[in-house]
C-alpha cells in the first residue's frame, strides 16, 4: 500500500467519514477514493490534499522521523544486557553530574 492510501485511509476513519460520505464532501467519486485507498491509483497532489481537508487534515511539510540519525550507538546498546546497559547509564549519569559541576566551577 502507498503513502498516498495510508494518508487517506487513516484521516478518513479517522474523521469517521466513509468513503461515500468523503465523495459527497468533496466531490472526488467514491469509486475514486476506493482506488487510491486500494493502492490502485495515485492521485494527483490536489487530489489527494482536497481529500484529506475533507476529512479535516492536509498535506505538511514535516520532518520524517529517524532520517538522519546515526543508529550505531543504538545497536550497540541493544547488544548490552540489562545490566550491563544500567551500569553505563549509572556511569554516563555520573560523568554528566561532573560535567555540570566542572561548569559551575568555571562560571564562578
Amino acid at each position: 500500500m502507498g503513502m498516498a492510501a495510508r494518508m487517506l485511509r487513516h484521516a478518513r476513519r479517522g474523521a469517521g467519514l466513509t468513503q461515500r460520505a468523503l465523495a459527497a464532501k468533496t466531490g472526488v467519486p467514491q469509486e475514486t477514493i476506493a482506488r487510491i485507498e486500494a493502492g490502485r491509483a495515485d492521485p494527483r497532489v490536489s487530489t489527494l490534499d482536497r481529500l484529506l481537508e475533507g476529512c479535516g487534515y492536509g498535506l505538511e511539510h514535516l520532518p520524517r522521523l529517524g532520517i538522519g540519525i546515526d543508529r550505531a550507538q543504538i545497536r550497540e546498546r541493544l547488544a548490552l544486557s540489562p545490566d550491563e546497559r544500567l551500569v553505563r547509564a549509572i556511569e554516563e549519569d555520573r560523568l554528566m553530574l561532573e560535567f555540570r559541576s566542572n561548569l559551575k566551577r568555571a562560571a564562578e
